[in-house]
């Protein structure tokens, strides 16, 4: 057994369990991970965020002193990126005394993270490059939904990567869709899973969204989610992106983000800001029990 001190937080209502490991000690596996995150038994949260300096993650090579974002799914799997969960990881490191200044670098597996803690209380995070697949390169993957009375719908999915994968939808039905269980693509495809997004256009500037999110399962927000839909809307509609950012409001069920598009030059990746609320709930502590 061991106690773990710990924060709860959410990003639009996608929640974490937060907690500071900074001699890299606590590294939780799987079975821990699903017990921290279990809604009954546990805390309960959509993942598990740990606070380690770089230093102790081995694929990190960048500053061995930055405060590195130790992401698990609620499933204990390991993930790359999380949109919501980096904001709430700032806004835990601010709030915990672990940084004093509101603009901080973090590492994460998709590479360093620029955020800053606005006036406002929303947390503005730069999300690094944003590659919507398409044509030849990479083309549409059907994504099928389970039975929601009318029968399984497929859909032709954008492939998009934000650090991690997506397949973006576009649908008007976004409010009827059966997300209780996970929906499904061809054999081959995703071998690593996918954040599937299913996605309705208000206009060139304002879309709603829901997802289901690898190991996980359907979210109130994701993130990087946020970030994928923005950039396969901008292709759909065919919205030209230059070096002014182009902001697209993203409407989740768990609320209201903003995210920035953007590219230096013709030649150049397009790039993502992602601006909205993160919130710390409470703090605690919990034993958790030899669960091998």
């Amino acid at each position: 057994m061991r106690d773990i001190t710990f924060a709860k937080g959410h990003g639009t209502r996608n929640d974490f369990v937060v907690f500071t490991d900074q001699a890299g000690m606590l590294d939780l596996d799987p079975v821990e991970v699903r017990f921290l995150c279990d809604r009954r038994g546990g805390v309960g949260a959509d993942g598990l965020l740990r606070a380690v300096r770089g230093k102790h993650i081995p694929e990190w090579d960048g500053d061995p002193d930055a405060w590195f974002m130790d992401y698990r799914n609620a499933d204990g799997s390991v993930a790359e990126m999380c949109g919501n969960g980096v904001r709430v990881f700032v806004r835990y490191l601010y709030e915990s005394g672990l940084v004093n200044d509101r603009e901080i670098e973090i590492g994460t597996r998709a590479g360093a993270r620029h955020a800053v803690l606005l006036p406002d209380e929303r947390v503005r995070v730069e999300m690094g490059p944003v590659r919507v697949h398409d044509g030849a390169l990479a083309p549409t993957v059907p994504i099928t939904v389970a039975d929601d009375g009318r029968g399984p719908r497929t859909w032709q999915a954008q492939p998009v990567d934000v650090g991690n994968p997506h397949a973006v939808s576009f649908t008007d039905d976004i409010g009827v869709l059966d997300l209780t269980r996970q929906p499904t693509w061809p054999v081959g495809e995703f071998p690593h899973g996918v954040n599937a997004e299913f996605v309705r256009i208000m206009d060139e500037g304002h879309v709603g969204m829901r997802v289901y999110e690898r190991g996980v399962g359907e979210t109130e927000s994701c993130g990087t989610g946020t970030v994928a839909v923005a950039a396969a809307t901008a292709t759909r509609l065919g919205l030209g992106i230059g070096p002014e950012e182009r902001r697209i409001r993203v409407d989740v069920p768990g609320g209201v983000v903003v995210v920035g598009l953007s590219r230096a030059s013709a030649d150049a990746p397009v790039t993502a800001t992602l601006t909205g609320p993160a919130q710390l709930v409470y703090r605690g502590s919990i034993v958790i029990p030899d669960l091998a």
